[in-house]
C-alpha cells in the first residue's frame, strides 16, 4: 500500500458503514434481489444485481448460517465449542476451521500478540452481547491468565489447547472470513455484480451493472442511518469498519467497549476510535481493524504498509482528526 497519509480536521469521532448505491439506470435491467437474516450476531444481507437470482441469494445466506454453526463459540457442537470444551484434548475440526485458525495465528504474530483469539474467557466475562459490567479484579486476572495464542497447537485439522481453561473466540475475524467465502461462492456461480453486508463487513462482487463504482457511505454516529459524513468509492473490494461504539456501555461515567486488549483484559485504550479498511480480503480487513484500534494511529501506519492486499484505510481519532492511508477514493460530505 502506498505510504500516503491525508489529514482532515475535524470529522465525527466515530462512524459505521452504510451502503449507498447511486448512478445506475435500472430501467433496462431487472431490479436487484436481496434478503436479510439475523446471523453472526448481526443483520446479514446479500443483494444480487447480475443476475438478480433469488435462489442464489437464499443459498448464500444458507452458507452463512452453515459457517456460523461451524465457527460460533456459543452454538453447542460447533468446531469452536468442541475445542473450548475439550479440556485440552485434541479435537478434529473441519479443514476450513483449521485454515481460519492458521490465519488468525498469522495475525497474532503480525500484531505481536495484540490480536489473540484465545480471549474467549474475557469475552464471556465482559458479556457485551448480554448484560455487560466491569469485571471484578480477581475474575479479570483469572480470565487473563487463559489468554495466549501460543497455546493453540495445530496439526493438520487437529486442534489442541495447551491450557485446558482457554476458550477461543473468532469474533475478530470470522465475519470477514464468512464474507470472503460467500463472495467466492457467488463468483463460482457466475454472479457478476453483488453486495455482501455482514454488519459492517462489506464485500462487493464486481462493479455496478452499469460498470461504475460502488459508493459506500460513512454514517454519522448515533444519527439516522441516512446521514453520512462521506463516501468511499470502490470496485470489487472488501470494506470493513470497526469502532469502539459498536458494543459498549457506560459505568460510573466511563465508556467501556468490546475491543479488548488481551494483555490488560480491558477495552483498548488508544487514540483510534474507528477504522475502516479497504482490502482485497475481508478476512484481513476484519483482523486488521481490531489490530489498528489496539495499536493506535502512530504504530498503525507501519502495520498497514506491510499487510498484504490492503488498499487503504480511514482512521478517526479521539481528537476528531481523520487520517486517510493509501490511495482510496474517499470523499467528504462537504465535497460531494
Amino acid at each position: 500500500m502506498p505510504k500516503h497519509i491525508r489529514k482532515c480536521i475535524p470529522l465525527m469521532l466515530i462512524m459505521s458503514i452504510l451502503i449507498v448505491i447511486t448512478g445506475c439506470d435500472y430501467s433496462r435491467q431487472p431490479e436487484p434481489i436481496g434478503e436479510s437474516r439475523l446471523l453472526l450476531d448481526t443483520v446479514c444481507t446479500v443483494t444480487l444485481y447480475e443476475p438478480a437470482d433469488k435462489e442464489l441469494v437464499t443459498e448464500a445466506l444458507d452458507l452463512c448460517a452453515e459457517y456460523e454453526t461451524m465457527l460460533s463459540r456459543t452454538i453447542e457442537g460447533s468446531d469452536i465449542w468442541r475445542v473450548n470444551n475439550s479440556g485440552g484434548t485434541p479435537v478434529s475440526v473441519d479443514g476450513k476451521t483449521a485454515g481460519l485458525l492458521r490465519d488468525a495465528l498469522d495475525y497474532s504474530v503480525l500484531s505481536g500478540g495484540l490480536f489473540d483469539i484465545t480471549v474467549g474467557r474475557l469475552c464471556v466475562l465482559w458479556d457485551f452481547t448480554g448484560s455487560p459490567a466491569v469485571p471484578m479484579p480477581d475474575e479479570l486476572d483469572d480470565a487473563r491468565d487463559t489468554v495466549d495464542y501460543r497455546q493453540i497447537y495445530l496439526d493438520g485439522n487437529t486442534v489442541r489447547l495447551g491450557n485446558a481453561e482457554t476458550w477461543l473466540d473468532l469474533g475478530g475475524i470470522a465475519k470477514g472470513y464468512v464474507a470472503d467465502q460467500i463472495a467466492d461462492f457467488l463468483r463460482e456461480r457466475g454472479v457478476k455484480s453483488a453486495i455482501i453486508d455482514l454488519g459492517g463487513n462489506i464485500v462487493t462482487v464486481g462493479e455496478k451493472p452499469d460498470g461504475s463504482l460502488w459508493n459506500i457511505g460513512v454514517n454519522q454516529p448515533f444519527a439516522d442511518r441516512s446521514e453520512i459524513v462521506g463516501k468511499i468509492s470502490v470496485g470489487e473490494a472488501s470494506v470493513v469498519t470497526s469502532g469502539i461504539y459498536e458494543r459498549q456501555f457506560t459505568e460510573n461515567g466511563k465508556l467501556y467497549h468490546h475491543i479488548l486488549d488481551p494483555v490488560s483484559g480491558m477495552p483498548a485504550d488508544s487514540d483510534v476510535v474507528s477504522v475502516t479498511i479497504v482490502s482485497e480480503s475481508s478476512t484481513a480487513g476484519d483482523a486488521l481493524t481490531t489490530i489498528v484500534i489496539l495499536l493506535g494511529s502512530e504504530r498503525a501506519a507501519a502495520l498497514l504498509d506491510q499487510a498484504p492486499g490492503v488498499m487503504g484505510a480511514v482512521l478517526v481519532l479521539k481528537s476528531g482528526e481523520l487520517l486517510i492511508y493509501g490511495d482510496i477514493d474517499f470523499t467528504m460530505l462537504e465535497d460531494m
